[in-house]
């Protein structure tokens, strides 16, 4: 019998999923409803007008889909035989962007051909996705294998970041940072994605409670050092496999803690900083005796990871102050820091009071006045989901969420019965930008994270992100549709 051929165009458009197709094109046209009703000016303009920058993100989607059906048209082996030589050429994109892009806005990310501008570091995402997923493929590669794997990875990973930052466009570079959650897929230690997040939470904990003194130290690390304390007790029973090692060293903490509380509230002015750096040195030391006298090598995991908290809680300000002064404000009112309602904090505080004022069911097309009066900035690119909250309410917000929800369940489902790692990996990088952009997007809206410049996937105004996404959606349909005839080989 013989075997199917890899790229027969009538059985790819039998085996593309069409639930996630059209899941797409109802999250672009909603799009294009949200994007007219947030420029709407009372001229009774219609939404299919150049003029308008819905009539324009037509076109754009318009193109989108042509692109899309020669992505489904393309042998499937293309991608993964030029998946190196892509990335090598957007690498190379974003290398000169710089030079050639005009400033807008302190960001030189934009690429210009007469009146269209088109941003490289949306076409990296998938150029990136497509290079990781070839070196996950590679003959008899493993993460683990040996140390060598992990810096390729990384390297792949990082050098879009760093081009992309010389650019001055954080929010888009930080969007790399999700395809970590890959590494994690592939087999890279929870340990690594567990140190990220206390990162964070050291970060935002020092930041944000500085003012008051808690025994004569910053709440922040006060916080932060009783944090380090009660994770190394944790981590140090675990690894030990004996309650008595984690029962000692929550003494020792316990039994500092109270002394120093003691000494305070009798007056006696106690160095809260050194005394805590080292209660927490005996700890560690403790922990390392242990580890030689048990054979548990494991303990050494806790003392790394005390001593690099500890140094990264004193790192946490001098980053903070290398940062823009525009970007420490940002990060200072998402914390709740400052107010700075007329400025830094304008665009998040309209944009809550959009959506809370959308209720329930919301206001109704084109009657929201936060939106139609224009007094949130942006809203038709990073701030779409305002006007979906403002004239659609809970019920409307609740839809997008589930629409994002489901795609991305879809693609991990996708990816899981790939034949292929190169499938695998690249539907599991597809899943980690969609994450990151739904989740800092909303994030930003709500105030819950601060404004960096995400916009909202297949909503918010722009062809060069409609396109990269679609160009990252569709190449994985394409080797979605294909995975049968790569199994009967």
């Amino acid at each position: 019998m013989p075997l199917p051929r890899r790229n027969d165009p009538s059985a790819t458009f039998r085996n593309l999923d069409w639930t996630t197709i059209a899941i797409y094109l109802i999250m672009v046209l909603a799009g294009v409803v949200s994007i007219y009703a947030a420029n709407y000016n009372f001229d009774n303009a219609s939404m299919f007008s150049f003029s308008e920058f819905s009539g324009k993100q037509l076109c754009w989607i318009g193109l989108s889909i042509l692109i899309a059906l020669v992505i489904v048209l393309i042998d499937t082996r293309m991608y993964e035989t030029y998946a190196y030589p892509l990335y090598i050429l957007i690498v190379l994109l974003l290398f000169i962007t710089p030079f050639v892009a005009n400033d807008i806005k302190g960001s030189r990310s934009w690429i210009s051909f007469g009146s269209m501008s088109l941003q490289p570091a949306e076409f990296a995402k998938f150029a990136t996705a497509l290079a990781l997923a070839k070196l996950f493929s590679s003959y008899h590669f493993s993460l683990n294998a040996k140390a060598s794997n992990y810096v390729r990875a990384l390297t792949i990973i990082f050098l879009p970041i760093i081009l992309i930052l010389l650019q001055n466009e954080t929010g888009s570079a930080l969007t790399f940072m999700a395809l970590f959650f890959v590494l994690y897929r592939e087999g890279m230690s929870g340990l690594v994605l567990f140190a990220a997040l206390f990162a964070v939470v050291i970060f935002v904990v020092a930041i944000k409670y500085t003012d008051i003194l808690f025994l004569g130290i910053p709440t922040g690390q006060f916080i932060v050092f009783l944090l380090i304390m009660v994770i190394t007790v944790a981590m140090a029973i675990i690894y030990s496999k004996r309650t008595e090692v984690g029962r000692n060293l929550f003494i020792l903490y316990a039994g500092a803690w109270l002394i120093e509380y003691l000494l305070t509230i009798a007056g006696v002015t106690v160095p809260g900083v050194p005394v805590n750096i080292a209660v927490i040195a005996i700890g560690c030391i403790y922990l390392v005796i242990c580890a030689l006298r048990y054979r548990r090598p494991g303990l050494f995991i806790p003392v790394a990871t005390a001593v690099l908290s500890t140094i990264f809680l004193f790192s946490v300000d001098f980053a903070f102050d290398k940062l823009q002064h525009h970007q420490k404000q940002r990060i200072e009112v998402a914390l709740g820091k400052i107010e700075d309602l007329r400025d830094a904090g304008y665009n998040v505080n309209q944009s809550k009071i959009a959506i809370g004022s959308g209720g329930f069911f919301g206001r109704g097309f084109l009657k929201g006045t936060q939106t139609k009066l224009k007094y949130v900035p942006e809203q038709h690119t990073d701030f779409i989901f305002c006007t979906i909250g403002e004239e659609r309410g809970f019920i409307g917000a609740a839809g997008v969420t589930l629409l994002f929800l489901v795609l991305i369940l879809r693609i991990i489902k996708i990816g899981e019965r790939q034949p292929t790692t190169f499938g695998r990996v690249y539907a599991y990088c597809v899943a980690s930008y969609f994450i990151f952009h739904f989740c800092i997007n909303i994030g930003m809206v709500i105030g819950l994270c601060p404004v960096i410049g995400i916009p909202l996937p297949f909503f918010s105004y722009g062809g060069s992100s409609l396109w990269g996404f679609t160009i990252l959606l569709f190449i994985l349909l394409k080797i979605d549709a294909t995975r049968k005839n790569v199994m009967a080989y």
